[in-house]
């Protein structure tokens, strides 16, 4: 298994102009990936998928991903669209990462509708089917869900590549759907630490098996956080792969170019030479 890593971008609205600058010096590097935040109702920040946009057009190698993208004020048929058009535009460099909901009052605030935890659940996995039938070849889709429909859509365009979704979930149930549905999983370090991971891992290896899916083809995206020195860092990211399956790394943290720059030309290549050695 070797690790891809990725850096964890924060849309602030004041520092615009750094943020191209960032995101080129990340591609000149090497870095697989760049995940963007996405809470549109928070004044400071610039708007997630904008951002994404802008960025693809001004890199040439680096994937982009919202981490994870605010399902209740992005509706999935407009989403999968987004996703589809960036996807031929910047030649496959999209994935998405989506999230039930978090911070209610601030969703209902900007119009969005406030959902029970059954309620979030369900849009959630109604929310994957819808935006895999915008991804089909079908001429045309139709579907009945509680929260969302579709009736004699026409799929297109099609992504230059089978996006995959990466759930951003806790819970055992969204868990469950995670290995039942999905394509990946992207857990915060601040929320699920270390020791957590082998619970977790377990529910979602379950529940793939139950649906007759390899576990081992969903991938496992960990956003981490954390200042460690050099040997501290090895042991931990290589640690994290071997044990616990991680395949793909979001590191966030100082965004100086010295910074990016020790952990691209040292810490990434020590990890991989343990990892793959």
């Amino acid at each position: 298994m070797h690790p891809q890593f990725g850096f964890f971008l924060t849309p602030n609205a004041s520092d615009a102009s750094s943020l191209v600058s960032t995101a080129r010096l990340l591609d000149e590097l090497g870095y697989d990936f760049a995940g963007i935040q996405d809470h549109p109702y928070q004044r400071r920040f610039l708007d997630t998928w904008t951002l994404i946009s802008y960025l693809a057009a001004h890199t040439q190698n680096i994937r982009f991903f919202p981490d994870v993208a605010s399902l209740p004020l992005r509706p999935p048929a407009i989403l999968a669209k987004s996703a589809a058009s960036l996807d031929v535009l910047s030649g496959g460099r999209v994935e998405v990462g989506l999230g039930a909901g978090a911070f209610w009052d601030a969703i209902e605030g900007m119009g969005g509708p406030r959902r029970s935890p059954s309620e979030a659940l369900q849009a959630l996995r109604e929310a994957i089917d819808v935006m895999r039938l915008l991804w089909s070849d079908q001429r045309s889709v139709s579907y009945g869900g509680e929260i969302y429909q579709l009736n004699g859509i026409h799929p297109g365009p099609a992504p230059a590549h089978a996006i995959e979704i990466w759930l951003g979930v806790t819970g055992p149930r969204a868990l469950a759907l995670l290995g039942s549905h999905a394509d990946g999983w992207v857990p915060s370090m601040s929320f699920v630490p270390p020791e957590k991971l082998p619970g977790m891992q377990a529910r979602i290896d379950d529940a793939a098996v139950a649906a007759n899916r390899d576990p081992a083809a969903i991938r496992r995206v960990y956003n981490i956080w954390g200042e460690f020195e050099r040997n501290e860092w090895i042991d931990l990211l290589s640690g994290l792969a071997r044990d616990q399956r991680i395949g793909t790394f979001i590191l966030g943290g100082p965004d100086d170019e010295a910074t990016l720059r020790w952990f691209a030309e040292d810490i990434i290549p020590a990890v991989r030479a343990e990892v793959d050695g």
